[in-house]
């Protein structure tokens, strides 16, 4: 197989896994209360418990990625989510719902520490932007998609097009697992396992700069959050304006990403990944700003503009962050412990996503004002951390070396990465005596968010 025929094989199953996710997300939460007779609230909060209780899954993923390697854990995951929305229609009671979702859990909290690493495995140098560029803007497509074919579903015959969007979700993780079984991927040495063998987490806990990189990511991980929790809120409460307005605003957002991610994540491969990072982060600052401003708006056209315009500002700062840090990240992560390393990393998504409804609104309650301005304050403090921490990273995970040409197989390494466990690798007992403090390889080439 192509290296071109490896990631075409790659997006159809993250196509296929968006649609069929699309399908179920926006009806998770009606779809339980229809089919158990459950409050939408008590749904909620099983759900939410359940979600909660998945995140232990998380430093087991990356154990098992170093242990297995990416493409299994992704593949096991999307077994365990089609096992359990196969499962979705005889649940009806709590008792089975909480154990359902449990399951899921456990499978959505695999996927981005694992796909991620495998997006390493198949790539390498800037096809790696392109790639993990390609899968959000494709992803997004699909989500949309997916929720286009569910409300046509339920237009025909409700009770019954709940059972059919679960059960071809799960024929959608199904076969996305079929396609992701079938990439050949680069296999790992048995030196290298025995390496890093009894070490795990110890390896990711010396890795200050990776470690600083992952705190750096929480205050931007917030302001990610706000299209789905402060904002409509915001939008409806404290500016007055349409509920039908905030679906319009999640419009211009997705379309943007799905139209603009790939061109923008292609013209950033010529600069340092760290600088687009910290201007993302920077625009987020400038979207957050401006919706600020916007409370002391009067209101009409002006206030209806500028509401379009931070949303708009809000989307270029997710283009030029979200697939960029993502491959940032990718590849600061040594390929012995990748696994763990962005398992660690996860956590910088996976806990602002559970604490942000209760933190944001609570911000939002006492002043809507501060909390956009609390935001700001946080990603530009991300920003400029980012830039200080350039040097510490590694040069090829700061600035993406150009990607090989090859006809067959996945993209080989560059040369020296050791994400392909490559001459820079660290020699047995640790890392090598160059090392700066924090436990990177200095030499170099070791290349340092998915998705959200």
């Amino acid at each position: 197989m192509t290296g071109r025929g490896v990631q075409a094989r790659y997006m159809a199953a993250m196509v296929i896994d968006a649609t069929g996710s699309g399908m179920y997300l926006p009806l998770s939460l009606i779809y339980f209360q229809h089919s158990t007779g459950l409050s939408v609230g008590r749904v909620g909060a099983i759900v939410s418990a359940a979600a909660v209780l998945g995140l232990i899954a998380n430093p087991l993923t990356g154990v098992l990625v170093d242990r297995f390697g990416a493409r299994a854990v992704v593949v096991g995951g999307y077994l365990l989510r089609a096992a359990a929305f196969a499962c979705y229609p005889l649940v009806d009671s709590a008792g089975p719902l909480f154990l359902a979702v449990l399951v899921v859990a456990f499978g959505d909290v695999s996927f981005s520490p694992s796909v991620h690493s495998l997006v390493a495995e198949i790539a390498s140098g800037s096809a790696r932007d392109k790639l993990i560029a390609a899968q959000r803007s494709l992803r997004n497509a699909g989500l949309g998609a997916g929720g286009l074919l569910a409300g046509a579903a339920l237009t025909v015959r409700a009770d019954r097009a709940f059972t059919v969007i679960v059960l071809t979700s799960a024929v959608a993780f199904t076969v996305a697992a079929g396609l992701i079984r079938a990439i050949p991927v680069h296999r790992r040495s048995g030196g290298t396992a025995r390496t890093t063998q009894g070490r795990g987490y110890r390896l990711v806990a010396r890795n200050r700069p990776f470690l600083a990189l992952t705190l750096l990511n929480v205050p931007t991980a917030f302001g990610y959050m706000v299209l789905a929790v402060s904002l409509p809120v915001y939008v409806t409460l404290h500016l007055g304006q349409p509920a039908s307005l905030v679906g319009a605003l999640y419009a211009v957002n997705t379309i943007g990403i799905a139209v603009a991610q790939i061109p923008v994540t292609r013209a950033l491969t010529r600069f340092r990944r760290s600088r687009a990072v910290a201007a993302g982060a920077g625009v987020f600052g400038l979207s957050f700003v401006s919706f600020a401003v916007l409370g002391a708006t009067a209101g009409g056209a002006v206030l209806l503009a500028g509401v379009f315009a931070a949303t708009a500002l809000f989307t270029v700062g997710e283009l030029l962050h979200g697939a960029t840090a993502s491959a940032l990240v990718v590849n600061a992560a040594p390929e012995q412990t990748r696994g763990r390393h962005l398992a660690v990393y996860q956590l910088s998504w996976a806990v602002p996503g559970a604490l942000a409804p209760a933190v944001l609104t609570a911000l939002l309650s006492l002043s809507p004002t501060g909390m956009w301005l609390v935001l700001a304050a946080g990603v530009v403090v991300s920003a400029v951390g980012v830039l200080r921490l350039e040097p510490h990273l590694p040069p090829a995970a700061v600035r993406a070396p150009a990607a090989p040409q090859t006809g067959d197989g996945p993209t080989p390494p560059s040369p020296g990465d050791t994400a392909h466990g490559g001459p820079a690798a660290d020699p047995p007992g640790g890392p090598a005596a160059t090392d700066p403090p924090g436990g990177v390889p200095a030499a170099g080439p070791v290349r340092v968010r998915e998705s959200h």
